[in-house]
């Protein structure tokens, strides 16, 4: 055995393609290395901007050598009148390199067919080791490519150097112009080589001491977040860690320096959003702030260098961020002094989608669609969340979002603040935009929730009425995120608000005048069924099995809130030994009706007559269903799916003795009549929970 290192040298790549480029190539080696049968001990991978390396330990030298049997052509085609070889049996064996003698008869379903056994494998791993190289580096993806020169090699920043050892043996390939050999460049500045490297286990070592490059992207996380924490506290602040700010900067440097640089205490009258937005967005730093939150006037920036004199670079620093910063206080002011109605009026101009309308129109609708689920969710807001409705887009034509628009909604509820609005309608505002993705919190204020659901609800209905709807990997309006905000706030806050009414509601805010592409109720059957593909998607995210998830939401999920318990209950259900018989009893109840009721066009009411019923069993059935209704009723009330399942549970016995004993369809029609609406009864309640024939067992 023996140590393996590739490293592939390219000029300076985006930060956000780095992360995954160390993972891909680690997935792929791990792929190649297996198909080729050539062992290993592990495999681990490193990347920064200018470079990224496969490091291979205990990898086998040669392959793994293997017998595997080989099937050829048909007997019947493998040999003529004679008993003579044919062509197809003679290129079998030349194919597959044996002598005739090796060849049998392997007896299969489909007839007779030639077959071999033959050894594959125990090839040198160094032969094989350069196409397996090409491969792994061609079969890697960027979110965009470049070529450059006259070579036909697509990448995602020119290559610049490759190093590939095995052992103290360079693996010679060549690619994009370039051979394979045994040397490595280190930092551009700090170590620029070249620097030779003898043998694999080497690598790191030359890497570290003589390039002057920390390769391992946690270890340049760690050593920026330990040297900030250690600078920070000298100042009697902590730094404003954002993990996805710390992973890009780890990603642009290859020797992570953090110093501390300051601005003018006077900039400290701007919001803390609009101070950590221009140190985060254009100067990739971070914001010093005290225990209580207060930001102190410093910054931390990291250095892809150890600098002569620390002091210019700080200063070099300090100069660009107080640029940024008087151009925020700027507009800021600017702001301050425009009334919120100039914005208003400037909103009639500015086109929200096509046929939609501005954004002034969609203001107006946010505004009639927030007070109507306030009606529903805090009757008593409903005077606030129209405002706060009308105000929400109105700092998109402010100086400051025109500037830094991920400060959208923020800006306006700051703003809304300072005009003196109600606080709840400031919150709202500033809220409104979240959840912004998977990973970002909903709203922390019920105004913030019900804004933020008029207006995702409000794009959701305009772009399916004119039949924008997502496909693929297409979703230019982030349909699916809207759909995901929604779901989650409807769940996080419990909120009992029927989302099919939601979405007429928002229909009904859009103007007589609109020429939509779909009609309401075409355009809403989709958009039902586009939010049932994004609840399936999350529950199943979450670990729920698919055909519970699919169980539930085919009983209908009008209530969102409730639709997790319903799912937790009919999980634990599906766990119990005797599950698969019950939904097999409950199924076959359910068919029974959808036969002799739907599809033959009989109205069942499930109401039912036990003084009709003749059996035992139906009898003793029907009394059971009379004696748990109430019970049913009183636990679905409560939300209390649990015991719902439960209450199934002890009607199972009944429904078995039913089936076992009584005949569904019988020449009396009275009699069947009757018996198909006791059947009607049971799975009228059991479809309230789930759709049990959306369970495969």
């Amino acid at each position: 055995m023996a140590d393996f290192i590739l490293e592939i040298g390219i000029e300076e790549m985006p930060a956000r393609f780095v992360p995954r480029l160390g993972e891909d190539i680690e997935k792929i080696f791990r792929s190649l290395l297996a198909d080729k049968m050539i062992g290993f001990e592990d495999v681990k991978t490193y990347a920064t901007p200018r470079r990224l390396s496969v490091a291979v330990s205990g990898m086998a030298e040669a392959q793994d050598r293997v017998e595997e049997e080989v099937s050829g052509p048909p007997v019947s085609i493998a040999y003529d009148g004679d008993g003579n070889p044919t062509k197809a049996c003679e290129g079998f064996a030349k194919s597959q390199g044996i002598a005739m003698e090796d060849i049998y008869t392997l007896k299969t379903d489909k007839g007779e067919y030639l077959a071999a056994r033959k050894a594959v494998g125990g090839a040198d791993t160094l032969e094989i080791l350069p196409g397996l190289c090409v491969e792994a580096i061609s079969s890697l993806s960027f979110p965009k490519k470049m070529k450059w020169g006259s070579l036909d090699f697509h990448f995602g920043r020119p290559l610049r150097w490759l190093l590939c050892l095995f052992g103290d043996k360079v693996v010679e390939f060549e690619l994009a112009g370039m051979k394979s050999g045994r040397l490595t460049y280190g930092h551009r500045v700090m170590g620029p080589g070249p620097f030779e490297v003898s043998e694999a286990t080497a690598y790191l070592d030359v890497v570290h001491d003589k390039c002057s490059v920390v390769i391992s992207p946690q270890e340049r996380a760690d050593y920026v977040r330990e040297q900030g924490d250690k600078l920070a506290a000298d100042l009697g602040g902590a730094v404003v860690w954002k993990e996805g700010l710390l992973d890009e900067v780890s990603n642009l440097v290859e020797l992570p320096r953090p110093i501390i640089g300051n601005y003018d205490e006077s900039f400290l009258e701007l919001p803390a959003e609009v101070l950590l937005t221009s140190m985060e967005s254009h100067q990739k730093c971070f914001g010093i702030q005290k225990e209580e939150g207060k930001l102190l006037p410093y910054f931390l920036c990291t250095l892809n260098l150890e600098p002569k004199d620390y002091d210019l670079v700080r200063k070099g620093w300090e100069k660009v961020l107080r640029a940024r910063l008087e151009d925020a206080r700027f507009f800021w002011a600017k702001d301050l002094a425009t009334d919120f109605q100039v914005w208003l009026d400037k909103l009639e101009n500015v086109v929200f989608l096509g046929p939609l309308g501005s954004m002034g129109d969609k203001s107006r609708r946010i505004e009639k669609l927030a007070s109507k689920i306030a009606a529903i969710a805090e009757p008593d807001l409903q005077t606030e969340m129209a405002r706060a409705g009308r105000l929400a887009k109105a700092d998109l034509v402010s100086e400051m979002v025109n500037e830094f628009d991920s400060l959208q909604g923020k800006m306006g509820g700051i703003y809304a603040q300072k005009r003196g609005e109600d606080e709840v309608v400031c919150k709202a505002i500033y809220e409104h935009y979240l959840p912004a993705g998977i990973d970002t919190p909903v709203p922390s204020t019920i105004g913030g929730a019900i804004v933020s659901m008029a207006d995702k609800a409000d794009t959701l209905v305009g772009c399916f009425g004119l039949n924008k709807i997502p496909t693929g990997a297409n979703d230019t309006y982030a349909l699916r995120r809207a759909a995901l905000g929604i779901i989650r706030i409807l769940l996080e806050y419990g909120l009992q608000i029927d989302i099919k009414k939601l979405f007429e509601m928002a229909w009904d805010a859009y103007s007589k005048d609109i020429k939509w592409k779909l009609s309401k109720s075409e355009a809403l059957a989709k958009l039902e069924e586009f939010i049932a593909h994004r609840l399936r998607a999350y529950f199943t995210g979450q670990g729920f099995e698919t055909r519970v998830v699919d169980a539930v939401l085919g009983a209908g999920f009008a209530d969102i809130s409730s639709l997790k318990d319903r799912i937790e209950a009919l999980s634990q259900f599906s766990k119990q030994d005797d599950f698969e018989q019950a939904v097999l009893t409950f199924k076959r109840a359910a068919n029974i009706i959808r036969k002799q009721g739907t599809e033959k066009g009989l109205t069942l009411t499930g109401g039912f007559e036990v003084e009709g019923l003749v059996e035992a069993q139906e009898k003793a059935l029907a009394e059971k269903l009379d004696e748990s209704a109430e019970r049913f009723e009183e636990l679905w009330k409560r939300g209390d799916f649990a015991s719902l399942l439960g209450v199934l549970g002890e009607l199972r016995p009944f429904v078995d003795d039913f089936f076992d004993n009584v005949m569904v369809i019988c020449d009396n029609e009275a009699l069947k009549l009757n018996r198909l609406n006791l059947l009607k009864a049971l799975v009228s309640r059991l479809s309230r929970l789930a759709d049990f024939n959306a369970l495969q067992v």
